[in-house]
């Protein structure tokens, strides 16, 4: 995995809720099985019921991280925003070019283990298994 990161993390200056999780594209039509090659790394703050903690991910926004990955291309590095609407995106700035990606309803989801969510990509939503969840 490449990586773009100004600042490296330090997973023992985190509070207890961040996670590393990882996110690979569930069933859909050209990948009737999913695809796991085709993937979010991301780490970010979750609460107890493993929804996505706003109060924790604006005191630690520099820790909140993506990294896009997809066969044949370099990863894309990146951070998780709120956008001016309030919705959570994923914003690439570490190669700039790369448009937004924005979470389809992220604050309702859940993100744990076998729960599914959905990314818009290029103005067209995909859905994503969370394949894992582990603590920093």
């Amino acid at each position: 995995m490449t990586t773009n990161f100004a600042k490296p993390i330090l997973g023992s200056s985190l509070p207890h809720g961040f996670r590393k999780l990882r996110l690979e594209l569930a069933r859909e039509p050209g990948h009737p099985d999913g695809d796991g090659r085709v993937s979010y790394i991301l780490i970010a703050p979750l609460d107890a019921d493993f929804h996505l903690d706003l109060e924790t991910w604006r005191s630690h926004r520099e820790a909140s991280r993506v990294v896009r990955q997809r066969p044949g291309e370099s990863d894309n590095s990146g951070h998780l925003i709120r956008t001016q609407n309030g919705a959570w995106a994923f914003h690439y700035d570490a190669q700039g070019g790369k448009p937004d990606e924005t979470g389809y309803r992220f604050a309702d989801e859940k993100f744990a283990v076998g729960e599914y969510v959905s990314i818009v990509e290029n103005g067209k939503p995909h859905v994503y298994k969370v394949v894992s969840a582990e603590r920093l």
